[in-house]
């Protein structure tokens, strides 16, 4: 008996140790090599999706390609004001269901990354503060202010509640594996002296007192508490980035920003997918373990949620684009390299680093494990010459500005500046079944001060007035003036006057629209300045105000202003006229977004009437019905000739449109605007567009967008793709039988080729949808891609001379060859 208790006891006690150990392993620790989820150390390559910015329609096929891009990470914001719009009142529904969000990445084997802020930026309206936490009696946004901390931590502690409440976390069972709190408040810390200080201190506390069960991080915070980690945001963080504050404590990329965001009035943004492909893998090898790419899908800011001026598609450069297909090469040349980095994770991982500078350009670093994995990144920092680097016997030769990876220290198997995936462009076609719109209108009554109910001496400030319910207010007053105030001469005119502190206005005289005025993004402050034609008697003189969205960053958000501070009417007989004081009525929103006029029944509220030719009609809606377009393409709509407003289709908002906000290249920064597939039913959808200043409505288009020109750009020693490397145990092998070179083309969605477009093999130059020759060519060239692609959905065209001339028959022998080629794909019927 007495044994049997002995075997029980020890059976027991090795029960409670195996349990002790899973425990152990179950969850989320971190050293200063790599974060370690579930006891094994990992590389992780994550990517930001946030789920305000698309249907929820869209997440699954999303997360899908952003997995396919061979991310294992997600990384998200928690936005308050969505989720808290009027403070005790709460909304997770629908496109707001974070939690079902969280669940569907989890659900395709991915982590999280949960960044609740609470202050986010991300371009989003307030920094994702709600409105009314503005008006709470004495608070300083983020700032160790008592009745600030005390709404911050509120609100983090019912978003750790719900996520522990649905066992979201790693330790749980769950995806998230790692949280933030706060967002780049280095940006603004010396801003609010002690109190900042006292605030991170604060923050993080406060944090990992709400929860320890996974690691808390703040990105661009170099004096981060202990107990978080400080990460870096920016484009080159191998070698802007200061590293950990802590010697345990991981080297962490939170943002690598894929382009740039655009605001009403820029440029296009671009990177190019070498420069973001170099700058990982220096991260990587300089000690890196995990970057996001921020943003991985950008999406669009529907409704009223972007911030000041931020165009309604957000980071649309970014790997997958606003309508959720592929920007190539950008999403498989990164999908190629998370590959070749992941064939070089155990050295990485659990191999010890050298670094050999050979000059200022050129250097090699190798992690090697003796005995057992080795893995070398091979280093031309010079920004446009090539050069040839000696390692371990051979010589490897390196593009400008380019890294490459040697996972076995032998074998190149791919270079950041060598794209061997393909390239695509993005189409933008008129839709067959939604065309011919039959449009009508209702135009808005431009108000008087006795038809505002809100009286006030001089105007009121537009956010506090509007408490971000609107982008609209009215405001109006009259004037008499003596036909002896008047000038007498035909030639001259009075001149309203309008100093605003933003973002845009249009003006109004005796219900006549007069003009437009607006900032921008670096100077939201603007003058107004108008001839306008004035009568004897009672002049009345309306302004419908208008914000671009509320300020999202800087320090002291809470105390920002927009809207007219003062009103003149110059060129009067008595000199200029100040009536600013002169008492002003008010009205937030106006009377179509009231009645909800791009509703079905709010549409019929009013009378519309057709319209008949051009119309150019200030403050006036516009409707019509249309088909879902053919096909299951992304859907689209061209509003380049329209002005400014809003697009709504079966009551769902598309968000703001400004047409007339024109770059510095003459051309509007966005007009196609993204209707997803998920508003549209298969007929009769309303489409309703208010336009504020005036536009031509039929010249609107509802197009369908698809990426179905695909190119490849390759030259004569591109390494072979890295798909044609694996391991096999710990051996690094070739995983295919011809390790040669060769353009790899595949349609998207299981179309076929159908097309060759243009096909150059010689020195041919430009980029897809604008490939061109150069002086030299292959006649054959065509022939050899058509017979290789035609008709299938993949193929692979070789680059070797033969296969093209022969030797007595090449027009330029003694130069390196490209094969340029761009193909259209269509549907099999």
């Amino acid at each position: 008996m007495a044994i049997s208790s002995r075997l029980l006891s020890l059976a027991l006690l090795s029960l409670l140790v195996s349990s002790a150990i899973g425990e152990k392993t179950k969850g989320v620790t971190y050293d200063g090599r790599s974060m370690i989820v579930n006891g094994e150390r990992e590389l992780l390559f994550s990517g930001s999706i946030h789920y305000p910015r698309m249907p929820p329609e869209m997440w699954p096929d999303i997360i899908r390609k952003a997995k396919e891009g061979g991310l294992n990470l997600i990384q998200t914001y928690v936005f308050w004001n969505i989720h808290e719009p009027v403070q005790g009142q709460f909304n997770f529904e629908g496109n707001y269901d974070v939690v079902k969000f969280i669940k569907t990445i989890g659900e395709q084997g991915l982590y999280v990354t949960l960044r609740i802020g609470p202050y986010i930026e991300a371009e989003w309206n307030q920094g994702g503060f709600p409105y009314w936490l503005r008006e709470v009696p004495n608070i300083t946004f983020r700032s160790y202010n008592e009745p600030f901390i005390h709404h911050m931590k509120k609100y983090s502690e019912m978003v750790i509640d719900l996520m522990k409440k649905e066992k979201l976390f790693a330790p749980q069972g769950g995806p998230i594996i790692m949280a933030q709190i706060e967002n780049e408040y280095n940006n603004v810390q010396l801003a609010y002296r002690d109190n900042g200080k006292k605030y991170v201190e604060w923050a993080a506390n406060m944090a990992t007192g709400l929860y320890n069960g996974v690691p808390w991080i703040m990105c661009k915070q170099k004096d981060a508490p202990a107990q978080v980690i400080n990460t870096c945001n920016g484009r080159h963080c191998a070698d802007t980035f200061t590293g950990p504050n802590g010697p345990n404590k991981p080297s962490l990329w939170t943002e690598n920003w894929t382009a740039q965001y655009r605001t009403f009035g820029d440029p296009p943004s671009q990177r190019a997918a070498e420069d973001i492909a170099f700058s990982v893998a220096r991260f990587f090898a300089k000690n890196g373990t995990l970057t996001n790419y921020y943003m991985y899908y950008g999406g669009t800011n529907y409704g009223r949620t972007g911030s000041s001026f931020v165009t309604t598609r957000y980071y649309d450069e970014a790997p997958l684009d606003e309508f959720g297909l592929y920007r190539e090469p950008k999403w498989s040349h990164l999908r190629d390299l998370h590959r070749a980095l992941r064939l070089s994770r155990r050295a990485l991982l659990w191999g010890t680093p050298s670094v050999q500078k050979i000059n200022q350009n050129l250097e090699i670093t190798v992690y090697e494990k003796p005995g057992s994995d080795c893995a070398a990144f091979l280093t031309n920092n010079h920004t446009t010459l090539p050069a040839t680097i000696k390692f371990r016997g051979k010589e490897y030769y390196l593009p400008e500005k380019s890294v490459s990876i040697l996972p076995d220290c032998k074998t190149v198997v791919y270079n950041t500046q060598t794209i061997v995936s393909q390239h695509n462009s993005r189409n933008f076609l008129p839709s067959e079944k939604a065309k011919n719109l039959k449009w009508e209108m209702y135009q808005e009554k431009v108000p008087t001060i006795s038809d505002l109910p809100l009286k006030n001496r001089e105007p009121l400030e537009l956010y506090s007035l509007t408490k971000d319910t609107s982008d609209y207010a009215w405001y109006s007053t009259s004037i008499n003036f003596d036909r002896h105030d008047l000038p007498m001469r035909p030639d001259i005119l009075p001149v309203l006057q309008i100093a605003s502190m933003g973002h845009a206005l249009s003006a109004f005289v005796n219900g006549e629209f007069v003009g437009f005025g607006h900032g921008n993004n670096i100077e939201k402050s603007f003058v107004f300045q108008k001839p306008v034609i004035l009568k004897p008697g009672t002049n009345t003189i309306s302004i419908l105000a208008e914000t671009v969205g509320f300020p999202n960053s800087g320090a002291y958000m809470e105390k920002r202003f927009a809207g007219p501070r003062g009103v003149t009417v110059q060129g009067l007989m008595s000199g200029t006229l100040d009536i600013t004081l002169n008492n002003w009525g008010h009205e937030v929103g106006v009377f179509g977004e009231k009645e909800q006029l791009f509703t079905e029944e709010g549409a019929k509220k009013v009378k519309w009437t057709p319209v008949n030719g051009p119309t150019k009609g200030a403050v006036t809606w516009y409707k019509t019905y249309f088909d879902a377009p053919e096909g299951n393409n992304p859907v689209a709509l061209k509003m380049d000739k329209m002005q400014k407003g809003m697009m709504w289709v079966n009551g769902n908002s598309l968000g703001r449109y400004w047409s007339s906000f024109l770059s510095p290249l003459g051309q509007p920064t966005q007009y196609e605007y993204h209707i997803p597939r998920a508003f549209l039913k298969p007929k009769n959808n309303l489409l309703v567009i208010f336009e504020e200043t005036g536009g031509l409505p039929e010249t609107i288009e509802v197009q369908t967008v698809n990426r179905d020109t695909i190119c490849s750009i390759i030259t004569e020693y591109h390494p072979p793709h890295v798909k044609s490397w694996g391991k096999s145990g710990t051996d690094f092998v070739a995983i295919v039988e011809d390790l040669k070179s060769g353009a790899h083309l595949t349609c998207p969605d299981n179309k076929i080729i159908e097309k060759v477009e243009f096909a150059s093999y010689g020195n041919p130059d430009g980029a897809c949808g604008n490939l061109y020759n150069g002086n030299c060519t292959s006649i054959n060239s065509l022939k050899v891609a058509e017979r290789h692609c035609l008709g299938k959905n993949t193929c692979t065209i070789p680059i070797e001379r033969q296969v093209y001339d022969e030797p007595s028959n090449d027009p330029c022998p003694n130069i390196f060859k490209t094969l340029a080629v761009q193909m259209k794909c269509g549907n099999k019927n």
